[in-house]
């Protein structure tokens, strides 16, 4: 059923098919013309050097406490109230500052943990927290 002569079927196709090769160099000329403009505009940062050893300065904490009776206590030893605006400067002014941690007795009137915030803001402490316990489970 072959329309043509045998001669005409058995000669070898001698001409190259360029349809597949010039779709590859398309594809590759696209890539190329989308990656060289990214790696070419590079912003020159200068970094900070860092090293790689330990930091000790750890702030210090310091542990005010105030008992059920109103009582102020500076790392467990007794304060007098006079005493507390003073000490609470001389803290403030320490590189770095250190924590003032604040402790109060249920049993303490509110007041009187609120004065010795109020003493420490003042002072120009920063750090500032609260101790409690968890509850019981």
């Amino acid at each position: 059923m072959a329309f043509g002569t045998q001669d005409e079927m058995d000669d070898v196709m001698n001409e190259i098919n360029m349809t597949p090769l010039v779709d590859v160099m398309l594809v590759l000329l696209i890539i190329f013309m989308i990656t060289v403009p990214v790696m070419k505009h590079a912003v020159n940062v200068d970094l900070p050097k860092a090293s790689s050893a330990p930091q000790d300065a750890k702030p210090a904490s310091i542990r005010l406490s105030v008992d059920a009776q109103g009582q102020y206590f500076w790392n467990e030893q007794p304060l007098a109230e006079a005493d507390m605006p003073a000490r609470l400067k001389a803290e403030a002014a320490r590189d770095p500052q250190p924590e003032l941690h604040i402790r109060g007795d249920k049993e303490a009137r509110y007041d009187r943990v609120a004065q010795a915030l109020a003493a420490a803001q003042r002072a120009g402490l920063h750090k500032i927290g609260f101790v409690t316990e968890p509850k019981p489970q």
